[in-house]
């Protein structure tokens, strides 16, 4: 099997040294080529170009950027070439969808785990997201959030370019002053989806592929539990904004069955085939715990089987 190994040389979690014992364990079982991303979207390139240039399967070390930048790649694959297999190793400081596949998220144990499935032919296809917009056609892999968890990815790209190292402690800290000075305290929003009564006047939506949303540390932060990689989009939705509020929501989200199917504050949908999100102002949109920009309307579809996983 002929493979691409394409890795962020930024990556929090992993060295020079880790990074080689990798390529030697994978290239002793596959013919093997290492691409290292030197720019924004590099890894969405190389992932384009890999079907064309005869790999079967694309490896990719970083963390969830640079997985979306590879899926967004591999699923611009022309038609007529088959899509490689796709096999994402933990490399930044959350890894929310290498642990949402169930696979290690210790680099060298998960290339165990990857080589075995390989080894085994052992592949299995998972449903995405897509964004539509004026401005985007984009996948994403396990969420998008318009509102406040956007402000706080904002924020913490910020402070990384100011020399910050990305950690769960500093988005967390980062969120708290969010919610304190009052910056999601607008009731802007209104979502849509087929079969449903339209809701409004909300504060922060967030709409997920799978289950968690992140991790605080080693603990999943689960708003939609319900939430698969098999089924369609699920949703939750702020119709409260206060402390007390607040407070008892982010203690159902880090327990273990997360946050029921209906209470008081919040609205949650589970298998919509698709999602739209206005805004009466612009807020600020992420997916896939990255900063898009500010946006007045997305609109969010689930694609069925979109890509071949192996591992």
């Amino acid at each position: 099997m002929r493979a691409l190994f394409i890795v962020n040389p930024q990556a929090t979690t992993t060295t020079p040294r880790s990074r080689d014992v990798l390529v030697g364990a994978i290239a002793r079982e596959m013919e093997l080529d290492v691409a290292q991303t030197e720019y924004r979207d590099h890894a969405r390139e190389l992932a384009q170009q890999a079907a064309g240039e005869g790999y079967a399967l694309v490896v990719s070390l970083g963390g969830d950027g640079t997985v979306n930048e590879v899926v967004n790649g591999l699923l611009r694959t022309p038609e007529h070439l088959g899509r490689p297999g796709f096999a994402p190793l933990p490399g930044g400081s959350a890894n929310v969808f290498v642990r949402a596949l169930g696979q290690p998220a210790e680099p060298i144990e998960a290339t165990g785990a990857m080589l075995e499935a390989a080894r085994a032919g052992e592949s299995r296809s998972i449903g995405l997201g897509r964004l539509r917009s004026d401005e985007d056609d984009r996948y994403f892999t396990f969420c998008a959030g318009f509102g406040w968890d956007a402000d706080v990815v904002h924020e913490v790209d910020r402070l990384r370019r100011s020399g910050r190292r990305a950690s769960p402690g500093l988005y967390i800290s980062t969120a708290l002053r969010s919610f304190v000075r009052g910056d999601s305290n607008v009731p802007s929003l209104h979502i849509e989806a087929p079969g449903r009564d339209p809701v409004q006047d909300l504060y922060f939506a967030l709409v997920t592929n799978t289950t968690p949303w992140t991790y605080a540390g080693s603990v999943p932060v689960q708003p939609t539990p319900r939430s698969r990689f098999g089924l369609g989009l699920d949703l939750f939705a702020l119709t409260q904004m206060s402390t007390v509020r607040t407070t008892q929501l982010l203690h159902r989200m880090l327990s273990q069955r997360g946050v029921p199917p209906e209470g008081p504050g919040y609205v949650s949908w589970h298998d919509q085939s698709a999602i739209s999100i206005t805004s009466r102002t612009p807020r600020a949109f992420q997916i896939d715990g990255e900063y898009l920009g500010h946006r007045k309307r997305v609109n969010l579809e689930s694609v069925p089987k979109a890509l071949r996983i192996i591992g």
